[in-house]
């Protein structure tokens, strides 16, 4: 039995990325799947790659007004994925306190908002993306670790607060998305070559790694409250 056949599911963030593969999961196993994201063009791109009968939908989560009006015109979601994000990185002593402020407000309160306004069917799902720094600091992405085990507690709270609807999040490691793009291609190779032989897996993440978790915890009626490391062996590398 296909537990997601006709089922409504929200992927914020789905344009791109893990949130476009995470949609393109959903989509192949029929549900009914809309994508959001700040971009039109970005939207009509990953339409176009997910085929079917994928809606879109502009929405930027850092816009508390746009966030409340977007969520009173739609109807209720069996399954809601947060995976929009943009983390500016850097050392703490370095990093512009606006930089620092702008990183927080995407991925932390960007979920926060979607949480307080969506509306989700009982027994449904709300699932973020977090990532392994939260239990793997690295000295130089200091914050990105706290916005996430942030996240991660944000979304076992509200396990709590939300029950019956399961509340989980998904943490990935190095994974191979378009983030990267702004390396030259022989450094991001380089890159993905040596994460490769650093980490247990022997091999950097793909978004459909991360996809198939997410598809998971929706689908698992007993999941709620949990944190799901997809990182590779990252955090215990």
């Amino acid at each position: 039995m296909n537990k997601l056949a006709s089922t409504k599911v929200l992927v914020v963030g789905g344009s791109s990325g893990i949130g476009l593969a995470t949609a393109k999961a959903f989509a192949e196993l029929g549900a009914d799947v809309l994508i959001a994201s700040r971009s039109a063009d970005k939207l009509a791109q990953a339409a176009g790659k997910i085929g079917g009968t994928v809606r879109t939908a502009v929405l930027d989560t850092t816009d508390e007004l746009a966030v409340e009006t977007f969520f009173s015109h739609t109807d209720q979601f069996d399954h809601v994925v947060v995976s929009a994000a943009q983390t500016p990185g850097g050392p703490v002593r370095k990093l512009p306190l606006q930089d620092a402020y702008a990183a927080m407000n995407s991925k932390f309160w960007g979920a926060y908002r979607v949480a307080r306004a969506v509306n989700i069917a009982a027994g449904g799902s709300l699932t973020f993306v977090s990532g392994f720094l939260s239990v793997r600091p690295s000295q130089s992405s200091v914050l990105q670790g706290a916005i996430n085990a942030s996240l991660e507690a944000l979304a076992r709270g509200l396990a709590l607060e939300l029950s019956p609807v399961r509340v989980n999040t998904v943490s990935p490691g190095l994974v191979a998305t378009p983030l990267w793009d702004k390396l030259g291609a022989d450094a991001r190779q380089g890159m993905y070559d040596g994460a490769a032989a650093r980490l247990p897996a022997r091999r950097v993440g793909q978004p459909e790694d991360i996809a198939n978790a997410v598809i998971y915890l929706a689908t698992t009626p007993f999941a709620t409250g949990s944190t799901v490391l997809v990182d590779g062996g990252g955090a215990i590398a």
